[in-house]
C-alpha cells in the first residue's frame, strides 16, 4: 500500500513539486486513510438518496426539454423541485436557474418570511458578509433592507468552542422572536460550522418555547457533507447556491429553497411576484444541467472533503493553524489556513490560482470586492465564475490573515497546490 501511494505521489514532480513536500504528502496519505473512508460512507449514503429520489419521481428524458416566455407548466422543472424535497425531506422546493446566488436564495428566505415588527434572531454570530445590505447592518443605503421595514435584528453569539449557546438563544427569545435563522457554514470567521446535532438542539429549543417560531439555515457549503440535512433535524427552511454544493461542479448558475410550503411559496412570491410565485419560470434547456449537477453532487462534494482534508493535513504539519482539523467531522467544505502574515497568504492563493485549469496564468492581488469592507484576495481559475465546488480560496486581507479553501473537483488539484506551498 505503501508503495502504491508513494508511485503515485511521484507523478507530481512533474510540477515542480520538492522531495520534501512529496515526503509529507506520503504521510499525510496514510493517517487520512481512515478519514477518507468515513467520507466514502456519507458519500454513499448520499448518493443512493439522490438517485432514490430521481427513480421515485420517474424522472425521464423528457423531463430535460425547455419552456420560454412565463414558463408554464414546465413538468421538468417540476420534477427537479420534486426531487429536490424529496432529497432535503421537504414540503416544498423551489429551484430555478434565475437565483444567481446563495445570498439572493437566502435574501428571499428572509424576505417571505417576515414581517414588520417581526425580529430575527441569528443565533450563529454575524451573518456572512454579503447579507449585511439585506439585514440592513452594512454602511451605505439601506432603503429595501428588512431593518429599513420594520424587522428588527438580534444576534446571539456561539460559545467560544463554536457550539450554540442554548442558554443564551433562549433567553433572547422574544415575543416578537419570529425567526431563528443558522447558518451553517463558517463565514469569513475562525468558527467551526455548525453540524446537524448543532441544528437539532437549535431548533428543537426553539420549537420547545413557541411551536410558531421560523428556524431557517443557510445551508450554504454545507449540503450532502454529512448523513442528515437541517430539514431532517427540525429546521423549517433552507437556502442554497447551485454552484456550490448540490450543483455538483455541473450547474452554471441558479440557487434553491426548500422546506415547509407556504415559506417556501412566500419567498418564490418574493422573487417573482404575489398571484404567479412558483408557477412561473422557464427553464430554458436549464433543466438537464441542474438534474445532471444534483445527481453527480455527492460524489463531488467528497473529493472536496477529501482535498480540504488533506490540506489540513500537511499543512498543519508546516506549522499553520488549520480548521478544521484533518480528522475532524465536517459541517462544511470550507478548510481554513491561518497565515499570520499577508505575503505567506498571498503566496498560498497564488498557488492555487496556478493549479487551476483555467486561469491558471494570472496572478491573484487583493481587491475592493463588493459586498466585502476589506480588500480580498481570491483564486477563482473555476469554468463557472463564482463556483466553489471547483477549487477556490479567499479571504479579507486582514489579520490574522486566513485563507478559506474550498471546492476541487478532484482532490489531486488541490492536494499540488498544498505540496507546492509545502515545497517552496
Amino acid at each position: 500500500m505503501e508503495s502504491i501511494i508513494s508511485n503515485t505521489i511521484e507523478n507530481y514532480r512533474i510540477y515542480g513539486v520538492s522531495d520534501k513536500a512529496i515526503e509529507a504528502a506520503i504521510k499525510a496519505e496514510k493517517a487520512l486513510a481512515p478519514v477518507y473512508a468515513r467520507i466514502d460512507d456519507i458519500v454513499t449514503i448520499n448518493e443512493l438518496k439522490v438517485l432514490d429520489a430521481f427513480r421515485s419521481e420517474k424522472f425521464s428524458d423528457t423531463h430535460m426539454g425547455m419552456t420560454s416566455g412565463y414558463g408554464y407548466d414546465d413538468v421538468g422543472r417540476e420534477k427537479i423541485e420534486n426531487i429536490f424535497a424529496k432529497i432535503f425531506k421537504a414540503q416544498k422546493a423551489y429551484v430555478r436557474w434565475q437565483i444567481s446566488t446563495g445570498s439572493q436564495a437566502i435574501s428571499a428566505m428572509l424576505y417571505g418570511a417576515l414581517r414588520p415588527g417581526d425580529i430575527m434572531l441569528s443565533v450563529t454570530g454575524r451573518p456572512y458578509d454579503t447579507l449585511m445590505a439585506t439585514i440592513g447592518l452594512s454602511s451605505g443605503d439601506n432603503d429595501m433592507s428588512l431593518m429599513s421595514y420594520g424587522i428588527r435584528y438580534e444576534e446571539v453569539n456561539l460559545k467560544s468552542d463554536g457550539t450554540p449557546d442554548l442558554e443564551a438563544i433562549k433567553a433572547a427569545i422574544k415575543p416578537e422572536t419570529k425567526m431563528v435563522f443558522i447558518q451553517k457554514s463558517r463565514g469569513y470567521t475562525g468558527r467551526r460550522a455548525l453540524l446537524t446535532d448543532d441544528i437539532e438542539k437549535i431548533a428543537s429549543l426553539a420549537h420547545s418555547i413557541r411551536e410558531d417560531i421560523i428556524v431557517a439555515v443557510d445551508n450554504c457549503y454545507g449540503e450532502f457533507t454529512e448523513k442528515r440535512e437541517p430539514l431532517e433535524v427540525g429546521a423549517d427552511v433552507i437556502a442554497g447556491s447551485l454552484i456550490k454544493n448540490p450543483g455538483g461542479g455541473i450547474a452554471k448558475t441558479g440557487g434553491y429553497i426548500a422546506g415547509r410550503e407556504d415559506l417556501v411559496e412566500n419567498a418564490a412570491r418574493h422573487l417573482t411576484t404575489p398571484g404567479l410565485g412558483s408557477e412561473v419560470g422557464p427553464t430554458l434547456g436549464a433543466n438537464s444541467m441542474i438534474a445532471r449537477g444534483l445527481f453527480t453532487a455527492p460524489a463531488c462534494v467528497g473529493e472536496c472533503l477529501k482535498g480540504a482534508a488533506f490540506a489540513a493535513e500537511i499543512l498543519s504539519g508546516e506549522g499553520y493553524k488549520t480548521s478544521p482539523a484533518s480528522d475532524e467531522v465536517r459541517g462544511d467544505i470550507v478548510q481554513t489556513i491561518e497565515f499570520g502574515d499577508p505575503d505567506k497568504m498571498c503566496k498560498f492563493v497564488t498557488a492555487i490560482q496556478s493549479c487551476s485549469p483555467v486561469d491558471s496564468f494570472v496572478t491573484p492581488v487583493p481587491w475592493d470586492m463588493p459586498g466585502y469592507d476589506d480588500q480580498v484576495i481570491m483564486a477563482a481559475g473555476a469554468f463557472v465564475q463564482g463556483a466553489t465546488t471547483e477549487l477556490s480560496c479567499d479571504g479579507p486581507v486582514k489579520p490574522p490573515y486566513i485563507a478559506y479553501m474550498q471546492g476541487s473537483l478532484a482532490k489531486e488539484q488541490a492536494k499540488l497546490a498544498c505540496m507546492l506551498v509545502c515545497g517552496g
